[in-house]
């Protein structure tokens, strides 16, 4: 599958102070989405600006919960290079979520591939104070408009940037 590279007109205003962000309150100027659709599977993937969705409001989402997320960081390591704390395995854990909830697998390796290009792109997103990350919210939904009680047919899959900062508890580096 290809990545399209949406352009990028407007940025929004970084904060100054890194240990003042606060966590899941302000996000990064892009985000990466994908659509699916059985019988054609996932298509359209794509980094663009960030922005809100139109759901109808019959989307299986709303009415049945078919969604699933994960949650991972990026973070500066001392020589100021952004690393991922380890990206396949949430991506594992992504795929073992859809499965329980008959939801289509992603690519795991498309799927970090993307990711790495949204980190390189929004690079001035992650922090570089000590003890701070970027937190990463890998999520898919069920985009189908349907009142019935099956799983979808039309899915959304994306990862959005909140401003991570100073976080508290969680595994690994920038917590």
């Amino acid at each position: 599958m290809e990545l399209q590279i949406l352009p990028l007109e407007t940025f929004k205003p970084r904060v100054g102070d890194e240990t003042a962000l606060a966590f899941g309150k302000q996000f990064s100027d892009r985000m990466f989405v994908m659509n699916y659709k059985t019988g054609r599977g996932w298509y359209d993937a794509r980094i663009q600006p960030y922005q809100n969705f139109s759901l109808d409001p019959a989307a299986m989402v709303l009415h049945y919960a078919q969604e699933i997320f994960e949650g991972l960081k990026a973070f500066r390591r001392p020589d100021g290079q952004i690393a991922l704390f380890r990206p396949l395995d949430n991506f594992r854990r992504f795929n073992h979520g859809a499965r329980r909830m008959c939801m289509p697998e992603v690519d795991e390796a498309f799927m970090l591939e993307a990711l790495k290009e949204l980190i390189r792109l929004e690079a001035d997103w992650v922090p570089r104070a000590e003890g701070t990350s970027l937190y990463i919210r890998p999520t898919m939904i069920a985009s189908e408009p349907m009142l019935g009680v099956r799983p979808a047919d039309e899915y959304l899959c994306y990862h959005c940037l909140p401003g991570g900062g100073l976080l508290q508890g969680g595994a690994g580096p920038g917590q």
